[in-house]
Protein backbone atom coordinates (compact mmCIF):
# COMPACT_ATOMS: atom_id res chain seq x y z
CA UNK A 1 0.00 0.00 0.00
CA UNK A 2 1.42 3.22 -0.55
CA UNK A 3 2.30 5.61 2.06
CA UNK A 4 0.56 9.16 2.15
CA UNK A 5 3.22 12.30 2.93
CA UNK A 6 1.38 14.29 5.64
CA UNK A 7 2.25 18.00 7.40
CA UNK A 8 3.91 16.31 9.77
CA UNK A 9 6.20 14.33 8.10
CA UNK A 10 7.43 17.62 6.02
CA UNK A 11 7.96 19.21 9.40
CA UNK A 12 9.92 16.37 10.69
CA UNK A 13 12.04 15.92 7.34
CA UNK A 14 12.59 19.24 7.79
CA UNK A 15 13.53 19.27 11.23
CA UNK A 16 16.02 16.74 10.51
CA UNK A 17 17.47 18.52 7.56
CA UNK A 18 17.58 22.21 8.54
CA UNK A 19 18.11 21.55 12.18
CA UNK A 20 15.35 24.46 13.38
CA UNK A 21 13.10 23.08 16.14
CA UNK A 22 10.05 20.96 15.56
CA UNK A 23 7.91 23.82 16.43
CA UNK A 24 9.38 26.83 14.01
CA UNK A 25 9.67 23.54 11.03
CA UNK A 26 5.60 23.08 11.89
CA UNK A 27 5.44 27.06 11.66
CA UNK A 28 7.53 26.95 8.48
CA UNK A 29 5.76 24.19 6.58
CA UNK A 30 2.17 25.50 7.59
CA UNK A 31 2.93 29.51 6.41
CA UNK A 32 4.21 28.20 2.83
CA UNK A 33 1.01 26.27 2.39
CA UNK A 34 -0.74 29.23 4.03
CA UNK A 35 0.73 31.53 1.11
CA UNK A 36 0.12 28.85 -1.52
CA UNK A 37 -3.66 29.54 -0.68
CA UNK A 38 -3.73 32.72 -0.30
CA UNK A 39 -2.09 33.42 -3.55
CA UNK A 40 -4.78 31.00 -5.09
CA UNK A 41 -7.64 32.45 -3.58
CA UNK A 42 -6.53 35.48 -5.52
CA UNK A 43 -6.80 33.82 -8.45
CA UNK A 44 -2.73 34.24 -8.91
CA UNK A 45 -0.53 31.14 -10.16
CA UNK A 46 2.37 29.54 -7.91
CA UNK A 47 4.90 28.73 -9.77
CA UNK A 48 7.18 25.84 -7.83
CA UNK A 49 10.50 25.55 -9.83
CA UNK A 50 11.48 22.03 -10.88
CA UNK A 51 8.19 20.94 -9.30
CA UNK A 52 5.21 22.45 -10.85
CA UNK A 53 2.49 25.31 -11.09
CA UNK A 54 -1.00 25.79 -9.48
CA UNK A 55 -3.36 27.41 -11.28
CA UNK A 56 -7.02 28.79 -10.77
CA UNK A 57 -8.98 28.25 -13.63
CA UNK A 58 -12.88 28.88 -14.06
CA UNK A 59 -15.19 26.72 -15.34
CA UNK A 60 -18.30 28.07 -17.00
CA UNK A 61 -21.93 26.80 -16.00
CA UNK A 62 -23.43 23.77 -17.89
CA UNK A 63 -25.81 20.99 -17.86
CA UNK A 64 -24.90 17.50 -16.39
CA UNK A 65 -26.45 14.51 -15.15
CA UNK A 66 -27.04 12.90 -11.89
CA UNK A 67 -25.22 9.21 -12.01
CA UNK A 68 -27.80 7.65 -9.96
CA UNK A 69 -31.19 8.58 -11.48
CA UNK A 70 -30.17 9.89 -15.15
CA UNK A 71 -31.99 13.47 -14.67
CA UNK A 72 -30.38 16.35 -16.09
CA UNK A 73 -29.13 18.57 -13.47
CA UNK A 74 -27.20 22.07 -13.42
CA UNK A 75 -23.54 22.70 -12.52
CA UNK A 76 -23.07 25.97 -11.32
CA UNK A 77 -20.22 28.24 -12.51
CA UNK A 78 -17.09 27.45 -9.80
CA UNK A 79 -13.49 27.80 -9.91
CA UNK A 80 -11.22 24.50 -9.44
CA UNK A 81 -7.39 24.45 -8.71
CA UNK A 82 -5.19 22.37 -11.76
CA UNK A 83 -1.59 20.98 -11.02
CA UNK A 84 1.12 20.55 -14.03
CA UNK A 85 3.70 18.99 -12.95
CA UNK A 86 7.01 20.41 -14.41
CA UNK A 87 8.89 18.23 -16.77
CA UNK A 88 11.78 17.63 -14.50
CA UNK A 89 9.59 16.33 -12.06
CA UNK A 90 7.70 14.26 -14.61
CA UNK A 91 10.94 12.72 -15.33
CA UNK A 92 11.96 12.45 -11.65
CA UNK A 93 8.85 10.09 -10.90
CA UNK A 94 8.91 8.26 -14.66
CA UNK A 95 12.76 7.14 -13.57
CA UNK A 96 11.55 6.18 -10.39
CA UNK A 97 8.83 3.62 -11.84
CA UNK A 98 11.60 1.91 -13.82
Amino acid sequence: MARTVTRADLSEALHSEVGLSRQECSGLVERVLEMIVETLEKGETVKLSGFGVFQVRSKRARMGRNPKTGEPAAIHPRRVISFRASQIMKSKVDGAEA
